[in-house]
Formats: structure tokens, sequence, C-alpha cells
């Protein structure tokens, strides 16, 4: 069951879901909207080898900033960018997260972005800029959320490696059998 902007409300006055810091303007007839922090890292391109296992720092491969006003995309590269706000899910709530309509229609896109039931923190999300540059004003609505109530709380929340992120997370190299 997909909930609506009756549901969310009811969520966030009961402090089953938690949006820090919330805006009564995020809310929409079916979901979020999240806005853009400032921290934001490029994925460089390199010919370079990166050995996916586990111990491996990946952080030669990026470029990280914060910006104070604007986060300037370059054509054609793919970011890692975070939501302004840290979730709280309870373990019988899932989100599906996508770009705001607005975004995509400029040619930016995101692989679809799954929040797992029990999830807290900050998203950190990878975007694929258009072919022309793009400046992002920060705590601009970016993202939509769509959270779906499962048909029984899971029984093992998440508590993975990225539970607490807060700005942009890089990928953590462990565990990965």
């Amino acid at each position: 069951m997909i909930l609506s902007d009756f549901d969310l409300r009811a969520y966030l006055e009961s402090g089953r879901l938690r949006v820090i810091p919330f805006s009564d303007e995020i809310i929409r007839e079916n979901g979020l909207d999240l806005r853009i922090g400032s921290k934001y890292c490029e994925i460089v391109n390199s010919n370079e080898v990166f050995t996916a296992i586990e111990g491996s720092d990946p952080s030669k491969y990026y470029k990280c900033y914060e910006a104070s006003d604007y986060i300037l995309l370059k054509p054609n590269t793919r970011y890692l960018l975070h939501s302004l706000e840290y979730l709280s899910l309870p373990p019988e709530l899932m989100g599906f997260v996508e770009l705001r309509s607005t975004f995509a229609r400029l040619g930016i896109m995101m692989p679809p972005t799954i929040v797992d039931g029990g999830f807290e923190g900050q998203l950190t999300i990878e975007v694929l800029s258009t072919s022309f540059p793009i400046k992002l004003k920060v705590k601009t609505r970016f993202l939509h959320i769509v959270f779906a109530k499962l048909t029984t709380p899971v029984t093992r929340p998440y508590k993975g490696k990225y539970q607490g992120q807060r700005g942009v997370t890089l990928p953590k190299m462990t565990s990965l059998l």
C-alpha cells in the first residue's frame, strides 16, 4: 500500500516516521519531496582499475565539495548528492526514491534507489547530469520519495554500513559477500 498525504501526516505526527529538518511544504499527494544538501562529490574518470573487495578505498575516484548556495553540475558527469533531510523509517515502511519530474525533464538521470525499513540517515544518491551545465540551488526540492507499507514489518530492520550517514557517503567496501 502506497501512503497518501493523509497517511504520511499520521506517521509524522506519531513520530513513527521522522524527517529532520521537517517542512510542511515537502508533503505531496503520495510522498515527500526531499531537498538537496550542500555536499556533493564528482565521480572522476580514470583508467586505473578499482578492485571492489573488502578494505579497498574508492576515495581517489571522487572529488568532493561543499556548496554555499549552488551546486554546478558539469555536462555528462556523474555525481553523488545527498538529501538535506535526515530520515528515520519504521520497520513496516520502505521508500522508492526518484528525481522530481522537472529535473528528469531537464535530462538529469538517477538510478532507482530503495530505502529499507529501519533505515536512518540522509540519503546519498547518484545522478548523471545532462548535456549542458546545470546550477542547482542548495535546499531545492530535488527528490521524491514514495513510501509503501509492507504487509508485515521487516524482521531484520536495516542496520547496514550506511545507517546514520550524513552528507555524501562514499562506497564502503566491507562484507561484499
